[in-house]
């Protein structure tokens, strides 16, 4: 009952009015049930968080110093966020991606892979890792591909275990599911509770998700937007980068 509530609203209306979901990550199918869609964006309230934008590279997002002579610790912000494949697509808030890449070359799952890892050692704060997997090479009645989530965060305020959470859903035309970081600013943040949001998809082009979510955005802390398409007939990618700090799609 809850996913059926919250499936009236869009990305775009979730997020609007919140100031600082941090990252998030979406996944889904269109409303016409032909294409994968994605989106991944991060905010910032620092100067270093901030002076970020995205780039692509062979096909892989990446997130990257708008002014390299500012970077102060690219640790935590500078990494492949994505990994594409004509079957299967993943997208993560952090260098987990890398991780999950490495773990499906030698046979391993996305679990097992997530199971080697945890939350970000930036106490008090302790930021999730978020991911998310889409898969369609094993079709089913009535699926046109199915996806997975997961969240990795802190069990306590002393960071003394890792709580692992895994989500696996079945694909449904003009629907997708939401994990963010945090449920808004704080201090320390609170990290983000409870299942992936189950959201609604109405714009019938990528322009428009794209422009519907941005404007829904925190404008003060939003950095970065990337949204993407794959027709799962054709293979056919679409993709738009949206970067505050050149103020353009890129």
């Amino acid at each position: 009952m809850m996913d059926f509530i919250a499936s009236k609203k869009t990305l775009a209306q979730w997020v609007q009015g919140n100031p600082y979901p941090g990252r998030g990550i979406f996944l889904g199918l269109t409303p016409d049930g032909k294409k994968v869609l994605s989106a991944y964006f991060i905010m910032g309230r620092s100067k270093n968080s901030r002076n970020r934008v995205f780039r692509l590279d062979q096909g892989q997002l990446y997130t990257k110093p708008f002014d390299e002579s500012l970077v102060e610790d690219p640790s935590l912000i500078i990494y492949r966020a994505t990994a594409a494949y004509p079957d299967h697509f993943i997208l993560t808030n952090g260098d987990q991606t890398d991780t999950i890449v490495d773990f499906e070359n030698e046979g391993k799952t996305f679990d097992q892979a997530l199971f080697s890892r945890t939350f970000e050692p930036d106490g008090p704060n302790w930021t999730p890792r978020i991911s998310g997997r889409a898969d369609w090479t094993q079709k089913r009645e009535n699926t046109p591909f199915t996806y997975e989530m997961a969240i990795l965060k802190a069990q306590d305020p002393e960071a003394s275990a890792c709580s692992r959470s895994f989500f696996h859903f079945e694909a449904r035309a003009g629907l997708g599911h939401f994990l963010s970081t945090y449920q808004t600013d704080g201090d320390p943040i609170p990290s983000f509770r409870g299942e992936p949001v189950a959201l609604r998809v109405e714009e019938e082009s990528l322009e428009d998700f794209s422009r519907t979510l941005w404007a829904g955005l925190d404008g003060e802390n939003k950095v970065a937007l990337y949204v993407r398409t794959q027709d799962l007939a054709t293979g056919q990618v679409e993709e738009i980068i949206t970067n505050a700090r050149e103020g353009e799609d890129q």
